[in-house]
């Protein structure tokens, strides 16, 4: 072999060395980018399911508030059991920036008081990519019939009957694949008014 030869074989050598380095480098960033994907669509999933359970079973407080304290876009604050022990605890859901948090204030004392020095904030739910055009929350009165227009903001909370909540997901906005948006639907069992 030639010093020429050696060298165009070396050249060769590098630029499948690469190719192939820039191959796995590209395949473990996607497997990255869906695996983040499946999981945020799983706890989304979880998440849902408990926003819906907990908001079926808005009840008045402890402290014999309406069972919706107030109803906004992008958060919601209610009374309902959390943890079946027979006593109503505040809840609030919230996005800040792509977050979703959950709060919690238990009822203490009697007559029974909610203070926000006994609260807990957990970290529910990441990559919410909601638009500013798209409402995390809207709120429908008993005059929904699955097509109707939502209720206009200021809410009139002694109106609503019906929560939807819609998150749309993205674990990276500037990778495959889209964003997706998981939509689900939550009666309120103790205000409906044609039992």
């Amino acid at each position: 072999m030639t010093l020429v030869e050696t060298m165009i074989a070396l050249a060769l050598f590098a630029v499948v060395i690469v190719a192939v380095g820039s191959f796995q480098v590209s395949l473990f960033t996607n497997q990255k980018v869906v695996s983040g994907s499946l999981q945020t669509a799983q706890d989304s999933q979880i998440i849902l399911k408990t926003m819906l359970t907990e908001l079926r079973s808005a009840a008045p407080g402890m402290n014999g508030a309406y069972p919706i304290v107030s109803a906004a876009t992008s958060s919601i604050i209610f009374f309902s059991d959390a943890n079946n022990d027979g006593k109503t605890e505040q809840i609030t859901y919230k996005l800040a920036s792509t977050t979703i948090y959950r709060s919690v204030i238990p009822p203490t004392g009697s007559p029974a008081v909610y203070s926000g020095a006994n609260q807990s904030t957990s970290t529910i739910l990441y990559n919410v990519r909601n638009s500013t055009s798209t409402a995390i929350f809207q709120y429908f009165d008993q005059n929904y019939t699955g097509t109707s227009t939502p209720l206009a903001y200021p809410i009139s909370l002694a109106s609503v009957r019906l929560v939807q909540i819609s998150l749309t997901l993205d674990v990276n906005p500037n990778l495959s694949p889209i964003p997706r948006t998981y939509t689900v639907q939550a009666s309120l069992r103790n205000l409906k008014t044609n039992l």
